[in-house]
């Protein structure tokens, strides 16, 4: 009896929630990102007023997260809309058919190399990776300014790391930095050494970018790798006492991309959502307030903020299939044999 009871109660449950979030007829658009509650919110509201009729609700988290999640749900898709994660992530997902081909209409003003050859993902914005630091503890002019300082012994248990496990940035920063180190010296094994030698500098590893932001905030940190959109707007936002370095022997430039999840309930409203956060007046908006670099190649210079006119960025060379082919079995290799082991 009490079985039956429950079970009645469950469904009375799930029909009530389902009427709940019918939210009066409106079209659900389901949005996985790790853009930053900032950004979504402001995007959600703008849609949902040039688009009464469809309710937007989004889901801020890491881009590796995303990818776990589409793919996990690939037969039941919860989400319409897949808004940012690298290229390489983007590809992975292609080839194992999670995305829905789409051609937006302004196809022909990114470059070849920023999207999909079959149309199923484009690239929105370029996102060039950089050295964090607390300006309360830090000078400028002491901060380091490449990637082998942070391995220099001062910093020991002063660089706190987002989980790379989890995070599509910090799995490309470490992927690329041990494609570099094969480069030099010929052996893969040489990445994996210095990725051990920055352990050995590092605190801890943040579980999320909101984790790794109140750390170096509240100063259990002063040092960490982060991408260049997200330092400024933490700074600009919240007030957060950050500052960056771009590496001066180049740094990763990350191509972040979009897409519509294959099997989506809701394509119309998809595609619309697609070409509203991509056009030119949502681009020059993502640039001038959220310090997104947009990647459509038929945007007027004058028009780009001051900023990107001015910023300075060497791109490190980077051999994107070869990552793409080995980014997996790489950062299995530095969870197993590098994490927590560097001091040892």
């Amino acid at each position: 009896m009490k079985t039956r009871i429950a079970i009645i109660s469950i469904v009375v449950l799930s029909l009530s929630l389902s009427s709940c979030s019918s939210s009066g007829g409106k079209k659900h658009l389901v949005v996985y990102s790790p853009h930053g509650k900032e950004m979504l919110t402001a995007f959600e509201q703008q849609f949902e007023a040039a688009h009464p009729d469809v309710d937007v609700q989004w889901l801020d988290m890491g881009s590796q997260d995303a990818y776990d999640r589409i793919r996990t749900e690939r037969y039941n898709p919860q989400a319409d809309i897949w808004w940012g994660a690298p290229l390489t992530t983007f590809a992975r997902a292609e080839a194992e058919s999670l995305l829905a081909r789409y051609i937006p209409s302004w196809d022909q003003s990114v470059d070849a190399e920023s999207k999909s050859a079959h149309g199923f993902w484009y690239g929105t914005f370029s996102t060039p990776e950089v050295i964090m630091y607390n300006t309360r503890l830090l000078a400028e002019s002491d901060a380091p300014k490449d990637w082998d300082e942070l391995l220099d012994p001062k910093w020991r248990d002063k660089i706190i790391v987002r989980y790379p496990l989890a995070s599509g940035t910090m799995r490309i920063i470490f992927s690329s930095l041990i494609q570099r180190e094969k480069a030099r010296t010929g052996s893969v094994d040489a990445g994996f050494e210095w990725l051990k030698r920055l352990d050995a500098n590092t605190k801890t590893y943040a579980a999320d970018p909101t984790q790794l932001y109140l750390k170096i905030a509240r100063e259990e940190g002063v040092v960490t790798l982060w991408n260049l959109p997200d330092v400024v707007i933490q700074t600009k936002i919240n007030g957060y006492p950050f500052g960056y370095v771009i590496p001066k022997s180049g740094t990763p430039t990350i191509t972040d991309c979009i897409a519509i999840v294959r099997g989506t309930q809701q394509r119309q409203a998809a595609e619309a959502f697609y070409e509203f956060v991509t056009s030119k007046a949502a681009m020059l908006q993502q640039a001038q307030e959220f310090y997104r670099i947009p990647s459509r190649t038929d945007l007027e210079r004058k028009d780009l903020p001051e900023w990107i006119r001015s910023i300075e960025v060497v791109p490190m060379k980077i051999n994107w299939q070869d990552l793409e082919r080995n980014e997996k079995a790489w950062m299995k290799r530095w969870d197993e044999e590098v994490k927590g082991k560097g001091h040892a």
